[in-house]
């Protein structure tokens, strides 16, 4: 009788007790983003989290943890507490392309996360500088085909979204470019305005500056619409490539096992304040589209992006730099 007694005792006492997720957050909330602080994913973090951090009633902070391209950030992401305390971005297909590559020796593997919202997706761009003699999308195809492995093309990495749109557009077109890997936009902008390179490849928010003030010129937009930031660029799909498809997409996400409830509170909150004018308003004024995407249509996106990527980066092990 006595056993049973606290059995029924322990039952009501736990029914009594608050759930984590019903008094989840009363505690400050670690947003981890692999990047510099200034880069374009930290600069969409902090905007959306000054204004969520308000519906949630504790602060949001930043936790810039840089190295190993992304890797050491997406690991700690990973490893950390499943309790919705730490939370971060990633970003496709860069995280992807980490754990695709056995050289890295990722400890992240593709179902390390839980996904809350997608964020971003900025799309690829394909451009030159305004002295180039490439005026079009076909102009540079046909000069990468007439002198295959001559017309320099850059990236901002090794496997990163724009050395993979390279491989994609080579597929699709059968031209040659040789690829040079350079680190991040910042130089990448400085040897394609300095002429050291001929075409680069990186997104719409990353030369969109560059292109309004007359020193760059996009050829095209690697997206299946316009950007509302280039609405004169044409997209490869309309120059009749509709499989050269690129973009730098980031979305936050939680580590593996984080409680369903705390999944929902964060997507709500957060979807909510994506549409706070002010949140708009300073995306648009880094050329960042907002693309929000729930749970499942995250999932299933980032599901797209691996099959894609894992093509391109075994290719990438056998093609010549």
């Amino acid at each position: 009788m006595r056993r049973s007694t606290l059995t029924a005792l322990g039952l009501l006492a736990a029914m009594a007790l608050p759930s984590a997720a019903q008094t989840y957050p009363d505690r400050p909330i670690n947003l981890i983003v692999a990047a510099p602080a200034g880069g374009s994913t930290d600069v969409g973090a902090r905007v959306l989290s000054a204004i969520a951090e308000k519906a949630l009633g504790q602060p949001i902070v930043i936790v810039n943890k840089v190295g190993a391209g992304g890797q050491v950030g997406w690991t700690e992401l990973a490893r950390a507490k499943p309790d919705g305390y730490t939370i971060g971005f990633i970003v496709m297909p860069g995280t992807n392309t980490v754990i695709l590559d056995p050289e890295r020796q990722a400890l992240i593997k593709d179902d390390s996360y839980a996904p809350i919202i997608n964020h971003v997706l900025d799309p690829g761009v394909i451009w030159v500088r305004a002295e180039s003699p490439y005026k079009t999308f076909a102009d540079l195809i046909e000069a990468a085909k007439k002198a295959p492995g001559t017309v320099r093309a850059s990236t901002t990495g090794i496997l990163s979204d724009d050395h993979l749109n390279i491989l994609i557009t080579e597929e699709e077109t059968k031209a040659k470019f040789r690829i040079v890997h350079l680190e991040g936009n910042a130089q990448q902008l400085k040897e394609t305005l300095g002429g050291n390179v001929d075409v680069s490849f990186d997104n719409v928010s990353g030369v969109v500056k560059p292109i309004k003030a007359g020193q760059a010129r996009a050829l095209a937009v690697t997206d299946p619409q316009r950007s509302k930031f280039m609405p004169d660029v044409p997209t490869t799909a309309e120059l009749g490539f509709p499989n050269i498809i690129s973009s730098s997409t980031r979305g936050i996400v939680a580590p593996k096992g984080t409680p369903e409830a705390i999944i929902k509170k964060l997507n709500e909150v957060l979807a909510k304040s994506m549409e706070d004018p002010t949140h708009k308003t300073r995306m648009d004024e880094g050329g960042l589209g907002v693309k929000p995407l729930g749970p499942a249509d995250f999932a299933k996106f980032w599901t797209e992006i691996h099959a894609r990527a894992k093509k391109y980066v075994e290719w990438s092990k056998q093609r010549p730099q």
